[in-house]
């Protein structure tokens, strides 16, 4: 699975900082360690940037560039910021990659010819006029609509990472969203064939949000595993957690068989199993909605 890197982001305090005083030392420092890290993409989140968030994407996108030649996903809602970062993108090793293109209109009808007229990538997200699809059949409805209009515009599958929307495991919809987004990839090979070359991505460390910080790895790690297997095909992490990176670069085959039978309804027997490998068992059953989650899942 392809990593993009989540660090360089403006509610990191030191990142915040360094944008707002436009000081290159912290940010091409992240990039730099990133890049070392072996992501495949870096991702810039400038969150809102409403106000001269234009200028700060081209010095940001420029700023990185004079120091990796690492693809960039542009992550930002305003429109203004993203042109400004494709104009200023020099493409060394891939195309810059917007990151997000919602299914809503006030999205679709601005950064699709952005996407066109610069010759970019971008994640198209399952976000549509009424917020958060309910459930996987819904996403297929906003998967179906997006992929419309990247035809439209002449964007070729391989410039398109879709987005369905991880949620924390640790909200009230958890239930339904968690397990929604696996049964979505289940039908993404249908969609591909409608525009191939089509890929997959997502947001990983979203699921674990909300969740003590010592056990957030083995839920990312775990819904990783659970969504690769259908086919995701990159996700955007946490570039330096090392586990991680093993088990996206197809580690911990054991491990993945394990979460495999869970998934396909086995009844695991726990005390067959090593402290370890029951760990996954019981977080594969709290994603699969067959236990509710706590933050003491593993110690029950």
């Amino acid at each position: 699975m392809l990593r993009v890197g989540e660090n360089l982001n403006v509610m990191v305090k030191k990142i915040g900082a360094a944008m707002k005083d436009r000081d290159p030392k912290p940010i091409q420092e992240l990039a730099i360690a990133e890049a070392k890290a072996g992501v495949d993409f870096i991702d810039i989140n400038l969150g809102p940037a409403r106000k001269g968030g234009g200028e700060l994407m081209e010095w940001v996108v420029k700023t990185v560039q004079e120091v990796v030649d690492t693809p960039l996903y542009l992550d930002t809602i305003n429109a203004e910021a993203i042109e400004a970062g494709l104009k200023a993108y020099k493409n060394k090793k891939g195309k810059a990659v917007i990151n997000s293109i919602m299914a809503r209109p006030e999205s679709m009808d601005v950064k699709f010819p952005l996407a066109q007229k610069y010759n970019a990538g971008l994640v198209a997200l399952l976000w549509g006029p009424s917020g958060l699809p309910r459930d996987a059949d819904e996403r297929g409805v906003l998967a179906a609509e997006l992929m419309q209009k990247c035809l439209e515009f002449g964007i070729p599958g391989e410039d398109v990472w879709m987005d369905p929307i991880v949620t924390p495991v640790t909200s009230p919809q958890s239930q339904v969203q968690v397990p929604s987004c696996v049964e979505f990839m289940k039908m993404f090979k249908d969609l591909q064939e409608v525009h191939p070359g089509m890929r997959s991505t997502c947001g990983l460390s979203n699921v674990s949000n909300g969740a003590p910080e010592h056990l957030r790895p083995i839920l990312n790690q775990t819904y990783m595993m659970m969504l690769e297997r259908y086919g995701m095909a990159s996700a955007i992490v946490d570039a330096f957690d090392e586990d991680l990176k093993k088990f996206a670069s197809g580690g911990r085959s054991d491990l993945r068989k394990l979460v495999y039978r869970v998934m396909d309804g086995e009844e695991v027997d726990l005390k067959s199993l090593s402290k370890e490998e029951a760990d996954y068992v019981k977080t594969t059953r709290v994603l699969i909605a067959k236990a509710l989650y706590s933050d003491s899942w593993l110690e029950l």
